[in-house]
């Protein structure tokens, strides 16, 4: 198996960050924990930095094992290295099977995941929905027929229309077979904001109507926030992406639910 494939079973299997995490998956790209490139960097590190293991940084772990953490998926990924070189991949675990790295790994990349996610969700093709100065900004992937996606959206109008809070709309076509052509209708009109909000304000009657067809730059449009939408571990709609009030990006699958919802936007 290759190291890439293994990342990403091992990330399927054993996500660092999740409470459940407790196996391990065991590696071993090499016998010798000598650098091929003659630093202090471990083979089996550089093997899976080769692979796709982004950006590995050292960390203590308080024992002979040696720590590194690196970014795999999207995802920060631990890796200890054993004497002979080999590593283990997951969680390292205490007496009471509760992971003991986490912290440590999340001060790691924290930081710098959540502005590389910012980069990549400004650069989207968002429809604004609400005041270019709001002091808050939430983004949510909205497919036109979601009714989760309309249900969010009607539960921010306090925020939006009080000018707290600007929704950006990353539009996706992933649930019905119109999704993709009323999801075009938006994208493609004059003025995006208001076919974002004729789509939902005539939600219960059917929507926008859709477009005839999807020019090809739109259906890259689309195929780019269904990618970036998976990227972000979303796998319906709406998923949404805010940040605390440490601004650190975090990401909420589904509609929130009634007490989560000023987490979400902020105070009113």
């Amino acid at each position: 198996m290759s190291a890439r494939k293994f990342l990403v079973l091992t990330l399927i299997a054993v996500p660092v960050l999740a409470a459940l995490a407790y196996a391990l998956v065991f590696a071993t790209f090499g016998t010798s924990d000598t650098s091929a490139s003659g630093n202090d960097t471990p083979a089996v590190i550089q093997a899976l930095a080769r692979e796709g293991l982004q950006d590995p940084r050292p960390f203590d772990t308080g024992t002979e094992l040696r720590g590194f953490a690196g970014i795999a998926g999207q995802q920060p990924v631990a890796v200890y290295v054993l004497r002979d070189g080999s590593a283990i991949v997951g969680a390292r675990l205490g007496a009471d099977g509760k992971p003991l790295d986490d912290e440590r790994v999340r001060r790691l990349f924290a930081q710098p995941m959540s502005e590389e996610i910012a980069s990549k969700l400004a650069a989207a093709t968002w429809v604004q929905d609400g005041s270019a100065d709001a002091p808050r900004v939430v983004y949510t992937f909205s497919d036109p027929n979601c009714v989760y996606c309309h249900r969010f959206w009607s539960s921010a109008r306090p925020w939006v229309d009080s000018g707290k809070v600007q929704l950006r709309h990353i539009i996706v076509g992933v649930i019905k077979a119109n999704s993709s052509t009323k999801a075009a209708a938006i994208l493609g009109a004059q003025d995006r904001t208001a076919a974002l909000l004729h789509n939902e304000r005539q939600f219960d009657s059917g929507g926008i109507p859709p477009a005839p067809h999807i020019s090809p730059d739109i259906a890259r449009t689309l195929d780019a926030h269904q990618q970036l939408m998976a990227e972000l571990g979303f796998r319906g709609t709406p998923g949404i992406v805010y940040r605390d009030d440490n601004g650190m990006i975090q990401r909420v699958n589904g509609m929130p639910r009634p007490e989560a919802l000023a987490t979400v936007m902020g105070p009113l």
